[in-house]
């Protein structure tokens, strides 16, 4: 079996299930252009500090011009960690932060750099946009994730008032407390201990859970055979499965439509490119019908790539 975490190959690309943890500079860009010079190197030496611990292969880095987005690609617990890791440092820094957990296609950019696009990434970014300085909010998924991880996790989010963003989408958010300091180290103790117990715990068998993320259901487990297991009793009803599964840190997740909801289609603007995304070729067709009657131009045919139907337009008219 192959390592879903291992470097990938030339022109190669994916789409899995990962926490995006976004991260920005407060007022950035009402700032002369010298203090914004002196901000971003500040918020380097403090992101590339927080990050030291991470191997290079666990994460991708994107720098957002006024802050950074990072995908871990392992243990959702170190999005969380990282995140209070830069409070930790940050000093005077103003900064707010935000994470999601959702799925996201990895390629390389024109550059031949690691990039992330898709829900799990603009999420993340809007979930950051409804904190305050100096606030780390994170969305329903992340936090029910950490929780099938620890139930001790509870005690470190307050709930807050779901937040509506600019396309209608309604957003459940859990802040992070301030006490999340103290927290963090016994968090960080507890899963140390979890991880000494873990060979002895593989061999007692439990089954997948499944969480309730609105737009789809994430499938969390100790073994892909109890992912695949839920999984297929879905399938048989006809579900769609977003993202096959793959290992996260010591579980194993996947994602799955939730037949429930209303389509969603995502649409990503990169340079003069639109990227449209949705789980059904109808609705990727429906949004692109839409945005050519706007003066947009198909480039790539609509076509599914790991499970997402996804299509590429040209802005230029």
């Amino acid at each position: 079996m192959s390592d879903p975490l291992a470097p990938q190959a030339e022109g190669s690309s994916r789409t899995l299930v990962c926490s995006v943890l976004f991260v920005d500079i407060a007022g950035y860009s009402r700032r002369g252009v010298s203090e914004q010079i002196r901000l971003k190197q500040k918020f380097n030496e403090v992101l590339a500090g927080s990050l030291a611990d991470l191997e290079a292969r666990d994460r991708v880095v994107i720098d957002t011009g006024d802050g950074a987005a990072i995908a871990f690609l392992d243990d959702p617990e170190r999005a969380l960690f990282a995140a209070v890791a830069i409070f930790d440092n940050v000093g005077e820094l103003p900064v707010r932060m935000g994470i999601n957990l959702g799925p996201v296609y990895l390629a390389k950019d024109l550059n031949g750099q690691d990039n992330v696009i898709g829900d799990g990434i603009n999420v993340a970014q809007r979930v950051m946009s409804f904190a305050q300085e100096g606030e780390l909010l994170v969305s329903r998924s992340f936090y029910e994730v950490v929780l099938l991880l620890s139930g001790d996790y509870a005690s470190m989010f307050q709930p807050r008032a779901a937040q509506t963003d600019k396309h209608n989408r309604s957003h459940e958010l859990y802040a992070v407390s301030e006490a999340v300091r103290v927290g963090r180290r016994v968090a960080e103790a507890q899963a140390k201990r979890r991880t000494q117990r873990r060979p002895a715990a593989a061999a007692v068998a439990q089954p997948a859970t499944v969480s309730d993320a609105g737009s789809h259901f994430i499938v969390s487990g100790p073994t892909r055979e109890s992912v695949e297991a839920e999984l297929a009793r879905y399938a048989a009803d006809g579900t769609n499965v977003i993202a096959a599964p793959a290992q996260v840190g010591a579980k194993w997740m996947a994602t799955f439509e939730n037949r429930r909801r209303a389509v969603r289609v995502s649409v990503e603007k990169l340079g003069m490119k639109t990227v449209v995304t949705a789980p059904t070729r109808e609705a990727v067709d429906a949004k692109v019908t839409e945005l050519v009657e706007f003066g947009a131009r198909l480039e790539q045919e609509i076509e599914q790539i790991d499970g997402v139907w996804t299509a590429v337009l040209d802005d230029a008219s």
